[in-house]
């Protein structure tokens, strides 16, 4: 890769970071499209994101991403917040105006929705029972994106049964809270079921999760994607179930941040899942 003195530069900031994918990612469209830029992973300790939010526009970076545990942090350290990103309560991406300017948006909820449409279809979804593990970040996307692809019901399993109250109260009756150990049988009649937690992420405490109450026509998607297919979309498989793997969601979310940045809408293709997978 040659570097000019007109290269734009982007990175994704995350604690840890050495697992993410997106710079594989990011570096390929970029290669692909003829673009003189580059994409670099950045380790970001929580007790410092405020100071680096603040640096970007010092630092001749044309934008950043946000991975975990920076999503809903770094919100209070940007200019602006685009809608869809209020409603989440969370950023994943940052776009760094001409004026210095910090451009919070989400585009999570985006990534989540192209990759059921590249695989399985919304049509699940529309009227249907969703059961959502986790209520971080990552979660507040996936159930935004549930409600507008017209979820009838959403179930918000949590360890910590707080936040999932909480989750619930910001979005009303379609959203129900459901206890830790009553994990299992709130998979009864849901058509859908995603994990949006780290449980069953490399080096994580596997997710706890029996599948026997799932009927064999839901869905089942994990947002993690290392590795690929986790020990909930094998469980899944072995059943009959559909599944959806997290680097869908991964691929498809980048696009929003990639045009803002360098000025082109690149393409999720076969090739570069395989490219990609190839460090997974």
């Amino acid at each position: 890769m040659t570097l000019s003195g007109k290269t734009r530069v982007a990175a994704v900031l995350g604690w840890p970071i050495s697992h993410s994918l997106s710079p594989r990612l990011h570096n390929y469209w970029l290669k692909e499209n003829r673009i003189d830029g580059v994409y670099i992973p950045l380790a970001v300790n929580p007790d410092n994101i405020a100071n680096v939010v603040k640096l970007l526009p010092h630092l001749g970076l044309t934008g950043v991403n946000l991975t975990v545990p920076h999503k809903e942090a770094a919100m209070m350290f940007v200019d602006g917040v685009d809608s869809l990103a209020k409603r989440v309560g969370a950023i994943n991406t940052i776009v760094i105006a001409e004026d210095g300017s910090l451009q919070g948006r989400n585009t999570d909820v985006f990534g989540f929705k192209e990759a059921l449409n590249q695989n399985t279809g919304t049509d699940i979804i529309r009227d249907g029972t969703a059961v959502v593990i986790g209520a971080g970040g990552a979660s507040r996307a996936v159930i935004v994106a549930l409600l507008d692809l017209g979820a009838r019901e959403i179930r918000i399993v949590n360890r910590t049964s707080e936040k999932a109250e909480l989750l619930a109260a910001s979005w009303g009756p379609i959203l129900r809270p459901v206890l830790w150990e009553e994990r299992n049988e709130a998979l009864s009649g849901a058509s859908f079921l995603v994990n949006t937690t780290t449980l069953g992420m490399e080096n994580m405490p596997p997710l706890d999760l029996t599948l026997d109450a799932l009927p064999k026509n839901a869905v089942v998607n994990d947002i993690v994607y290392r590795p690929l297919l986790t020990p909930l979309l094998c469980a899944a498989k072995e059943r009959g179930n559909s599944v959806v793997d997290g680097l869908w969601m991964l691929l498809q979310q980048g696009r929003p941040g990639f045009a803002a940045w360098f000025g082109c809408d690149p393409a999720v293709t076969p090739k570069l899942r395989e490219h990609v997978l190839e460090m997974a």
